[in-house]
C-alpha cells in the first residue's frame, strides 16, 4: 500500500520557491540593534504586482490541462461567447424555448451539460439558451457523446492529485522594512527544476522499473510461501506414501442377515408385506454392524488371532506401527481404520473390508469376524425363541400334570366305591326293576282272571297274592339301591355323581392338554420364524497384491489440503492487513 505524499508542491531551488530569497532583508535585519528570533513585528504594505515574465514553451505545454486538438473533433464548433442581450430579449428567448415543450429529461441533461461547462444559469430553459449560444445542442445525441468524450479527455489530461506540480518562477517580492515583520521567520521552501521531456521519460522509466522490481519481489515472496506451505509438505507426504509406507492388504467380503419367515410365510396385512423385505432384518443388520466395530469384537479378535501383535511387527512403518505397550484405546483406533464395514439398507447387504500387513492375516481376520457376526445373530434371536417356547412348554406340562391327577382321581373313586361304571350299574338295576315290574304285572293279570271266576280257587288266589307282594318288595328293595346305601357301599346315585365329576374334570383337563399342545406347536412354529442366519454372498479371499497405500491419490489429496490451508491463511492475513490499514 503506497502512502500519498503530504507535500503536493515542492521546489528544487531557491529561485523557484514561493517566497523569494530575502537577502537584503536579512542583511538589514542583521544590522538592527534588537531583534527577537521568535517574534518579529513588521508592517507590510501591499506592493504592486510586477510583470510576470513570459514562460518558455515547454513549461507552457506541460502546464496545460485542457484537451489537445488532435483533429478528431474538427467538425465540432468551438464555443462562442454568449452575446449580450437585454432583459426583454432574454425573456422572449426563454419563452420561445418553453414553447418548444422540451421534456424534463432534456432540460435536466441541458442543466448538467451547463454545469459541466461551468455555465451559471438560473433555470433549465436558460441552460438550453446558453448552450445554444455556444453552439451546443443538448438534445442531439451525437453532440452529447462528443461533449462527454471531450470532457473525458480533459479529465484525463488533468494532473493527478498526488503528482507534484511545476511551479513557475515568481518575481522577487520587495523586502519588508526592518521592524515591520510579525511572527517567526518562515523557512525557504525548496524549489524544483524545470521538468524537461528527458527528465519526464527518465522519471517514468524509474517508476516502471520500481514497479517491476516490486512485482518481482512479490512473486519471489509468493513462491517462497508456496514452497514452505504447499510444495514442501506435499513432497514430504509423497515421499512417505511412495517410499516409507508399509504395503497393506485388504480382504473384501459381503454377507446379509436373513430370516426363516421370509422363505415361505404368507402373512396378511402390513406385517405380511414387510416380512419378506429387508426391513424385517434391518435392525439385526445394524446391530451386527455396530458389534463388529465395537471394542468387544476387537478384543475377541486380538485374543483369537493376535490383531495387536500383527501391527507391532518392526517391519511396519512408524506411523502405522503399534508400540509394545500400546493401550486398548490406541489398538481400537487402529482397529477402526483397519476394519471398514458398510451397510446398504436398500439391498440389506453388509460390506466388510479388513486390512492387515499380511494377506493371509487379512483373510483370517475376515473369517473370524464373520463367525463373530453369526454368533451375534444367534444370540439376538435365541432369547426370543427361548421365551416363546418356555411359556408354551410350561403351560403344556401343567395341563399334562392336571390330566394325570384327574385320571388318578377317577381310578381312586372306582376302587374305593367298587363301581367300574356307574352308568352300567344303573342300567343293570333299572333292568332288574323293569323285569320285576313285568312279572308283577303278569301276576296281577292272573289274579284278576282268577277273581273273575264265580268260584275262584282259593289256593291259587292266595299264591298269586303272595307273589305280587314279594315282587313289590323286591322292586322297592331294588329301587333303594339307587338312592340309598348300605354298610358295604354307598348309593349308586352318590357313586355315579362322584364318578361323573371326576370324569368331567378329566375330560376338561384333556381338552386343556390338547390346547396346550396346539399352543406349544404354534410357539415352535413362531420360534422357527424368528430364526436369523447369516448368508455369505462374497467369501473372503486373500489378495496377492497390496491394496494400500494409494500413493498418487493420497499425495493429490495432501496437495489439495495444504493448498486450501494456505489459501485460507492468506485470505485471513489480507483481510486483517486491510482492516489495520484502513
Amino acid at each position: 500500500m503506497t502512502t500519498p505524499p503530504k507535500v503536493r508542491r515542492y521546489h528544487a531551488s531557491a529561485a523557484e520557491s514561493v517566497r523569494p530569497d530575502l537577502g537584503g532583508e536579512a542583511a538589514s535585519s542583521a544590522e538592527r540593534p534588537f531583534s527577537d528570533t521568535h517574534i518579529r513585528l513588521s508592517v507590510r504594505k501591499k506592493a504592486e504586482a510586477p510583470d510576470v515574465p513570459p514562460q518558455n514553451d515547454d513549461r507552457e505545454r506541460f502546464m496545460r490541462t485542457d484537451p489537445v486538438d488532435d483533429g478528431l473533433l474538427a467538425h465540432v464548433k468551438p464555443p462562442e461567447a454568449p452575446a449580450p442581450t437585454s432583459e426583454e430579449d432574454l425573456d422572449s428567448q426563454l419563452e420561445a424555448i418553453r414553447a418548444e415543450n422540451l421534456s424534463e429529461r432534456q432540460l435536466r441533461i441541458a442543466r448538467r451539460i451547463a454545469a459541466l461547462h461551468q455555465i451559471e444559469v438560473a433555470s433549465d430553459e436558460e441552460a438550453v439558451l446558453r448552450l445554444r449560444q455556444r453552439g451546443i445542442d443538448p438534445s442531439h445525441r451525437a453532440a452529447l457523446g462528443q461533449i462527454l468524450s471531450s470532457e473525458g479527455s480533459r479529465a484525463q489530461a488533468k494532473p493527478a492529485a498526488n503528482t507534484p506540480a511545476v511551479m513557475p518562477k515568481r518575481p522577487s517580492m520587495p523586502a519588508a522594512r526592518p521592524g515591520t515583520e510579525v511572527g517567526p521567520v518562515k523557512p525557504d521552501l525548496p524549489s524544483r527544476e524545470a521538468l524537461t521531456e528527458e527528465k519526464r521519460a527518465a522519471e517514468i522509466f524509474r517508476i516502471q522499473r520500481d514497479i517491476a522490481k516490486r512485482r518481482r519481489r512479490r512473486m519471489f515472496l509468493l513462491g517462497l510461501r508456496l514452497l514452505a506451505f504447499v510444495i514442501l509438505p506435499t513432497a514430504l507426504a509423497g515421499w512417505y506414501y511412495f517410499r516409507v509406507a508399509t504395503p497393506l492388504y485388504a480382504t473384501v467380503s459381503q454377507f446379509r442377515i436373513q430370516s426363516a419367515e421370509g422363505q415361505g410365510s404368507s402373512g396378511s396385512g402390513l406385517g405380511g408385506l414387510l416380512s419378506g423385505s429387508q426391513l424385517a432384518t434391518n435392525t439385526d443388520s445394524v446391530a451386527v454392524q455396530s458389534y463388529l466395530t465395537s471394542r468387544d469384537a476387537m478384543l475377541r479378535l486380538d485374543a483369537d488371532k493376535g490383531f495387536r501383535a500383527a501391527y507391532q511387527d518392526p517391519a511396519i512403518d512408524p506411523v502405522k506401527r503399534l508400540t509394545p505397550d500400546a493401550t486398548n484405546e490406541e489398538t481400537f483406533a487402529l482397529y477402526r481404520k483397519s476394519v471398514k464395514i458398510g451397510y446398504d439398507p436398500t439391498e440389506g447387504m453388509i460390506d466388510m473390508e479388513v486390512i492387515a500387513p499380511d494377506p493371509q492375516q487379512s483373510q483370517d481376520f475376515s473369517l473370524a469376524l464373520i463367525a463373530y457376526a453369526e454368533e451375534q445373530v444367534d444370540q439376538m434371536t435365541s432369547r426370543l425363541r427361548d421365551d416363546q417356547m418356555k411359556g408354551a412348554i410350561e403351560i403344556y406340562e401343567d395341563a399334562e400334570a392336571k390330566v394325570l391327577a384327574a385320571q388318578r382321581r377317577v381310578q381312586e373313586l372306582q376302587q374305593s366305591l367298587g363301581v367300574l361304571d356307574p352308568a352300567a350299574e344303573g342300567t343293570v338295576v333299572m333292568t332288574q326293576i323293569s323285569a320285576l315290574e313285568t312279572q308283577l304285572a303278569t301276576k296281577r293279570l292272573e289274579l284278576g282272571q282268577l277273581l273273575a271266576n264265580p268260584q275262584p280257587q282259593q289256593s291259587r288266589v292266595t299264591a298269586l297274592r303272595g307273589d305280587i307282594t314279594r315282587l313289590q318288595e323286591m322292586i322297592a328293595e331294588t329301587r333303594t339301591q339307587l338312592t340309598e346305601g348300605d354298610d358295604s357301599r354307598s348309593s349308586l346315585a352318590l357313586i355315579s355323581g362322584e364318578l361323573r365329576i371326576a370324569e368331567s374334570d378329566l375330560l376338561t383337563r384333556q381338552e386343556l392338554l390338547a390346547g396346550a399342545a396346539a399352543q406349544m406347536e404354534s410357539a415352535r412354529i413362531e420360534a422357527n420364524k424368528q430364526v436369523r442366519y447369516l448368508s455369505l454372498s462374497v467369501a473372503p479371499v486373500s489378495p496377492d497384491e497390496a491394496t494400500y497405500p494409494k500413493a498418487f491419490q493420497n499425495t493429490l489429496v495432501a496437495f489439495l489440503i495444504f493448498s486450501g490451508i494456505y489459501l485460507m491463511l492468506s485470505l485471513t492475513a489480507s483481510i486483517l492487513r486491510e482492516q489495520v490499514s484502513t
